[in-house]
């Protein structure tokens, strides 16, 4: 088992569960974060932190994707390991649907 970020963390790119992980496995692109799936020991303590509730255990039905999604990034992006402020749009944006097509961007983010 894995844990992986979905779309929730699109646009809002809270920073809570990275503070948490002991093992440094989440990375940083412009408006979102993912977990490195080969990476992650399944501790799950960065699950309750994110505010969004957009990290998931790769055992919920239809999640292979999201595996998927954040390998290709976390091999891309750099690691990201202190808290940062989330972005402008995190509250308002928290829950909106369709965030993937709409607002994913490819690019790294800045990383530690």
């Amino acid at each position: 088992m894995t844990y992986v970020v979905t779309d929730n963390c699109i646009m809002c790119k809270y920073t809570d569960c990275v503070e948490v992980c002991p093992v440094d496995c989440f990375y940083e692109g412009e408006n979102t974060l993912v977990i490195h799936p080969d990476e992650c020991i399944d501790c799950g303590v960065c699950e309750p932190e994110c505010p969004a509730d957009a990290i998931r255990p790769d055992t919920e039905p239809d999640m292979e994707q999201w595996v998927e999604f954040n390998r290709k990034y976390s091999e891309q992006w750099p690691v990201i390991t202190q808290k940062k402020d989330p972005l402008p749009t995190a509250e308002e944006m928290d829950g909106a649907e369709g965030k993937l097509e709409k607002y994913f961007s490819e690019a790294p983010g800045e990383g530690d």
